[in-house]
């Protein structure tokens, strides 16, 4: 059978549940590769307008055809399953029963484990049936809690509001990806280097179908473009929000680092009073401020003496003959002295000449004569007297 869009929907429409016919109807399919993108608009148009049982066997059908090219390293309906395979799913997943909806379920996982398509749709996909469960209010809890579930499910609550512009940027590029990829062959076919222009009617013809290829290009980048700018926003209001909360933690961090090093300094200070004998009673009196002085300490205050008044207060000191002499005969001797040291050889006329005046020895000198005054010359051995005079007569 040659391929048409009539052959394809009528082999769509013939497919059954059993494994024969999905086998049979999925080698027709891949025998038919080169048209893999408008096979695959065929079944979802046919999927859109079958019953909840046909639309699970049609989602087995792409399964098998998406295993198959993997396992034979054919990427054809694996890029064409691509942009659409969300919205397929969700669109058998939707109002299924719960039976239908866990087989759907499985088949996904399938995809998952097998890397049947890129980690993005797979995320899309999940994205899809968790908003139809959480619409009806019937989350399943054992496919939250399974490694599957949506990334949007399990992103912190700060980043939530990335979650949208992040999958509809995902989704669109799919679609614009297949539109891109169409425009770029058929626009290498007309005008590449290599192309040969057909006949004039042919060659306008083709051109105008290109024209509305190019267009339909077009239209889908602007939309991606449009969803990632949205993206973007969202990440710059999620970037500052950040970048403020930075700056604050980043001054309480220098508020915390000042105030250890202080009570570290104290800490020292206080141990070092300790280390220099401190007594443990004495409170420590710690400064508030670095240019702070201590307290003065108050005056001490006035003690009556204990010690005794003295005896000599009661009685006055009586004058004592032998200290006036004592005192009378040192001030003689100081004016003799010096001059002693003024002349030496003036000394050696001088004898000292011990007398008795009240029992103490005195010494005088003759205030008009040269020689002390030796009193009478009884005390005097007649020798000595007369070799005095014999020195003074000499002189």
């Amino acid at each position: 059978m040659s391929y048409t869009d009539d052959s394809v929907l009528a082999k769509l429409s013939g497919l059954s549940d059993t494994a024969d016919s999905i086998v049979t109807v999925a080698q027709w399919i891949m025998f038919h590769r080169r048209h893999a993108d408008r096979t695959v608009q065929l079944w979802l148009q046919r999927l859109k307008d079958s019953t909840s049982h046909k639309r699970l066997t049609l989602i087995y059908l792409a399964n098998e055809v998406a295993q198959q090219t993997k396992a034979r390293h054919r990427d054809d309906f694996i890029v064409a399953f691509s942009p659409i395979i969300a919205e397929a799913v969700a669109t058998a997943y939707k109002g299924a029963p719960a039976d239908t909806q866990n087989r759907i379920q499985r088949v996904v996982d399938v995809w998952r484990d097998r890397d049947i398509f890129e980690k993005p749709i797979l995320d899309a996909i999940d994205a899809r049936i968790q908003e139809i469960n959480q619409a009806r209010g019937t989350a399943k809890p054992g496919l939250s809690g399974s490694i599957f579930k949506s990334a949007a499910s399990s992103i912190p609550a700060e980043l939530a509001p990335l979650a949208a512009p992040q999958q509809n940027v995902t989704k669109l590029l799919l679609s614009t990806k297949t539109a891109v990829n169409s425009a770029n062959q058929e626009y290498d076919k007309l005008l590449g280097p290599n192309s040969t222009a057909p006949s004039a009617p042919v060659y306008a013809a083709r051109l105008s179908g290109l024209l509305k290829t190019l267009a339909q290009a077009e239209g889908a980048v602007d939309q991606c473009v449009k969803a990632r700018r949205e993206l973007v926003n969202a990440l710059q209001q999620v970037l500052d929000t950040n970048r403020n909360a930075l700056i604050a933690e980043e001054n309480q961090l220098e508020t915390f680092v000042t105030r250890r090093m202080e009570v570290e300094e104290k800490k020292n200070e206080v141990e070092r009073a300790i280390m220099a004998g401190l007594p443990d009673d004495e409170p420590y009196l710690t400064h508030n401020g670095p240019h702070e002085q201590p307290d003065p300490e108050p005056e001490r205050p006035e003690v009556e003496a204990l010690t005794p008044p003295s005896a000599a207060a009661d009685f006055p000191e009586q004058p004592d003959p032998q200290g006036d002499a004592e005192h009378a005969e040192a001030t003689t001797q100081q004016p003799m002295a010096h001059s002693t040291e003024t002349n030496p050889g003036l000394g050696l006329q001088f004898k000292s000449v011990p007398t008795t005046m009240n029992g103490s020895k005195k010494r005088k000198l003759d205030e008009g004569n040269d020689f002390p005054d030796l009193g009478d010359d009884d005390g005097i051995d007649s020798d000595v007297a007369e070799m005095l005079r014999r020195d003074s007569a000499g002189s």
